[in-house]
């Protein structure tokens, strides 16, 4: 790849992009002996596989021993071998079944053809069978499956919650009566609300098998996270004492080059200009100072154009379906422009919302080579297989390590070495990333978490159970220490009923509460787009309320949009075609409600500072919006809104700030403190900006969450106040972005330290004068961004972590 590297120096638009160059060495493999079935040890040697990876080793004897497993190593390292071998051989035996759990069906479609493949090598009389069984079969392809009985069962969690648990007595005891084995694939996934709520679908599982006498193990497939074993057994509601972790990986890899690569800067450039004309995403480029860069994706674009002309086959990891859409077709368009007519014919995009046989096309045309180059969403970053990639260009920084390895590990084929390019974005996290590059190759992996405690999603799991099969108060081992309560509420409210028998108490409901809850969110009311009589997207309410409000310019499908009518009460909003030069940015006011203090610790560097764990009610109102210049960034006029208060009853942590820090910043920057610390100044000496250095120490530390834990930036938000009612003091929140949390606060607040001195090492690290998109301004500001204080944010977080 060396020659490759200089050759992208030398391109006519490189100006010194290039910010690190590293290789990540590659490895042999280690093998270890497994006594195999005979009739499988045939079947995988007819696939060309006659020996195992210690790894793959490890985990089938654990299973066998009847432990639970945690497998975590690098994509394409041959995980679905390790739960495939106990669960054929247990197939064989005695005819057990196993139930494989994947978040998406594209990853169903994939391991159902490798499995079947080798039950038809083992033969119809082995006993051994694959299905899966998702939403998108008809009736009567899922009344064929069960009649079928198959031993080895894929399906999602979707399924397992709507379609599998409810019937789990009528139709499908006896697959619940000889389950043996549950694989989770890609366990890492199981995180944020999405995972609260699967890990509940998880414990009304283990609860049916019981009703059937059956103890499954449980194999949990994870990418390499910071706490493998602790998230799996919070996902499954195993103790963490019944897991064996494998994770040293034994597969062979070859080298991947690494560049980091950064944009180059603008200087008096429009906000419009410098990110591609896509500056309706940001807060606008007037008053922005240094930070502006060429668009992240005009430069992955650039590259990705000379790679596949170079004859590398490569995929970018774009942010969004519509940019891999977008950009894919302008790859094609500049590749017919210097003449690679055939090549262009090569690329594609493939994100979650094509067709199931549009992506297993593209899927094949990559194994084969036919594609050259594709755009993709994180789709492909789970375990599809689709070959060995020359190599993968990441559209901006993915948010975590966990997941710019994942997509770089779909790079290589066998131990040939293969490119991997990070194209920074203008943010936090990308500039971070690009300015401490040892912080993405040394630095520990990210913990997942999930919260199955979450009182706003247990209620209605329980009654899904109490449908499922009878409570007992026993049930508090599986939904916690809440459940007494959550069962009392429910029988109050008429939705459970109680009934005596010789055993006990038992409660039971009536209804299939199924159908009422969505696994992927928390509220599900949506409001319907229509332009024309035809409805062009759906957005979650509160999402709506943010871009569909009367007068927003909306974007779908490189088509611009204005609203000129949201109804709340049919859930609809009307839109017109525009072609106006302007984007909209709604303003908001904020207050949040300490309702209940759970937990409370000093700060570890500063004893007076209390650091608290609460339940909070965040209240926001939408007061209006500003009309932003396309071009230039600069306000072009404010209009007011009408639109209802929303309320998110949540978990958040919070801290006050001590009056000596107060005063510092108030006081203006000096050289040294009064005990003799060294403070940050800019050497004017003038009054700091108390509340902008707050309000820049809140943006500043939710832009770095996710370097701590694997959740989006969305995830979490945050409100900072010079005087909460509820302390008598300044404060800074930091608050789960869900009904009843999440459990990244929670998380956050046990080591809220470690996270201050990253977001301190991040506003240290930026070079801009005063604020920029790099350290403390944020595109979901209500505030636009004003007012911050980037070096009062310094020496506040500065103050809190020097020693006393």
């Amino acid at each position: 790849m060396d020659d490759t590297i200089a050759w992208l120096r030398d391109r006519p638009y490189y100006e010194g992009q290039i910010v690190d160059e590293r290789t990540v060495p590659g490895r042999g493999a280690t093998l270890a002996d497994c006594d195999l079935d005979t009739r499988l040890a045939g079947v995988l040697a007819d696939e060309g596989i006659t020996d195992l990876y210690a790894h793959q080793v490890a985990a089938i004897d654990a299973v066998r021993d009847g432990e639970n497993v945690v497998l975590a190593t690098e994509t394409a390292s041959g995980k679905s071998l390790a739960y495939t071998v106990p669960a054929f051989e247990r197939a064989l035996d005695r005819r057990a079944t196993t139930l494989y759990v994947a978040p998406q069906v594209a990853l169903i479609n994939d391991q159902t053809e490798t499995l079947s493949e080798l039950a038809q090598g083992l033969g119809f009389a082995s006993g051994v069978s694959v299905a899966q069984y998702t939403g998108r079969q008809s009736n009567s392809e899922k009344e064929a499956i069960r009649e079928r009985q198959p031993t080895v069962l894929l399906t999602t969690p979707d399924m397992l919650h709507y379609g599998i648990l409810p019937h789990a007595h009528r139709l499908w005891d006896w697959f619940f009566q000889r389950l043996e084995t549950v694989v989770v694939d890609e366990v890492h996934g199981y995180r944020g609300v999405f995972g609260s709520h699967v890990s509940l679908v998880f414990r009304r599982l283990q609860r049916i098998a019981e009703r059937f006498d059956s103890d499954p193990e449980w194999v949990c497939c994870s990418a390499t996270i910071g706490n493998p074993v602790d998230h799996a057994a919070t996902v499954t509601g195993h103790p963490e004492s019944s897991y064996a972790l494998v994770d040293a990986d034994a597969s062979a890899s070859g080298p991947r080059h690494w560049l980091l690569w950064n944009p180059p800067e603008y200087d008096g450039v429009s906000a419009s200009t410098a990110s591609g004309g896509s500056s309706d995403s940001s807060d606008g480029g007037a008053g922005w100072g240094s930070g502006r860069r060429r668009s992240s994706h005009v430069e992955t674009k650039n590259l990705f154009v000379d790679l596949v002309a170079r004859g590398l086959q490569t995929v970018v990891f774009a942010g969004s379906r519509q940019t891999a859409e977008r950009y894919a077709s302008d790859s094609a368009d500049e590749l017919r422009d210097r003449g690679h007519h055939d090549l262009a014919d090569g690329v594609g995009a493939y994100q979650a919302a094509l067709t199931d046989e549009k992506r297993r096309d593209l899927e094949t045309r990559l194994q084969s080579g036919d594609l050259r180059g594709v755009w993709s969403t994180s789709a492909l970053e789970l375990g599809v297989d689709v070959g060995g990639l020359d190599a993968v260009v990441l559209d901006g920084y993915p948010g975590t390590r966990m997941r710019a390895f994942q997509q770089a590990g779909r790079a290589g084929r066998g131990t040939d070495p293969a490119l991997v390019v990070l194209v920074g974005g203008e943010d936090q996290l990308d500039q971070y990333v690009l300015r401490n590059p040892e912080t993405l190759f040394e630095k520990a992996a990210e913990q997942a978490v999930t919260n199955p405690e979450n009182e706003q999603l247990l209620p209605n799991h329980v009654l899904a159970a109490a449908s499922e099969n009878w409570l007992s108060p026993g049930d508090d081992r599986h939904f916690g220490e809440t459940f007494p309560d959550v069962v009392a509420g429910l029988e109050s409210a008429g939705k459970l009923e109680r009934r005596s028998t010789e055993e006990g108490v038992r409660w039971l409901s009536n209804g299939r509460p199924h159908h009422d809850m969505s696994l992927r969110t928390v509220d599900d009311r949506e409001v319907k787009l229509v332009a024309k009589g035809d409805v062009i997207a759906r957005l979650p309410f509160e999402d709506a309320l943010r871009d569909a409000h009367p007068g927003a310019i909306y974007h779908h499908q490189g088509r611009r949009y204005e609203v000129t009518d949201l109804d709340l009460s049919t859930g609809v909003a009307e839109l017109d075609r525009t072609w106006a030069n302007y984007y909209t940015r709604v303003r908001h006011d904020k207050t949040i409600t300490v309702e209940t203090d759970l937990a409370e610790r000093p700060l570890p560097t500063r004893e007076d500072v209390p650091v608290r764990f609460a339940s909070v009610t965040m209240r926001k109102q939408i007061t209006g919006y500003e009309r932003r210049d396309g071009s230039s960034g600069d306000v072009l006029g404010r209009r007011p809104l009408d639109l209802p208060e929303t309320t998110l009853e949540t978990k958040a942590l919070y801290y006050t700030v001590p009056s000596d820090l107060e005063s510092e910043i108030r006081g203006g920057a000096a050289e040294t403190a009064d005990d003799g610390r060294a403070v940050e100044t800019d050497g004017s000496g003038d009054p700091g900006d108390f509340p902008g250095a707050i309000h820049a120490a809140e943006h500043a530390m939710i832009s770095m969450f996710p370097f701590e834990y694997l959740c989006d930036r969305g995830d979490i938000g945050g409100l900072s106040t010079p005087l909460h009612p509820h302390t008598g003091e300044p404060t800074i929140f930091i608050y789960d972005g869900y009904p009843g949390g999440i459990g990244l606060t929670r998380a956050a607040y046990r080591e809220v330290g470690p996270l201050m001195e990253t977001t301190l090492s991040m506003l240290r690290s930026c070079d801009c004068a005063d604020g920029c998109p790099a350290c403390v301004q944020s595109p979901h500001c209500g505030n636009a961004n004003d007012p911050l204080d980037k070096h009062g944010a310094i020496h506040l977080l500065d103050g809190l972590l020097a020693s006393e």
